[in-house]
C-alpha cells in the first residue's frame, strides 16, 4: 500500500507543478535503473500521459484523467514478474 501511495504523492506533485509556459513536467519511473514509464502531465487538458516502455519496441502511449487510474497502472508496470520501485 505504501508503494502506490508513494506513486499517487509523486503524481499529485507532478500535477502541481507550475510550468509557467514551459515544457510540461515529467516523471520518470524506474525498476533498477531501468525505465519502465513516464509520465507528463498536461495541465491544459488536466490530464496524464503514460509512455510504456518494453525493449526492442516502440513506446505506448495512454492518456488518463483520472490519478487514481495511472496510479494503479503505474503500480502493475513496476510490480511486473516482482520488481519492486
Amino acid at each position: 500500500m505504501s508503494q502506490l501511495l508513494g506513486i499517487i504523492q509523486r503524481l499529485m506533485h507532478l500535477r502541481d507543478q507550475e510550468t509557467n509556459g514551459s515544457e510540461a513536467p515529467q516523471r520518470n519511473f524506474e525498476v533498477n535503473g531501468e525505465r519502465k514509464c513516464s509520465v507528463t502531465y498536461l495541465a491544459k487538458n488536466d490530464m496524464f500521459m503514460l509512455e510504456v516502455y518494453e525493449k526492442g519496441k516502440k513506446p505506448k502511449t495512454y492518456q488518463f484523467d483520472n490519478i487514481d487510474m495511472i496510479a494503479i497502472e503505474i503500480f502493475e508496470l513496476l510490480n511486473e514478474k516482482g520488481e519492486a520501485i
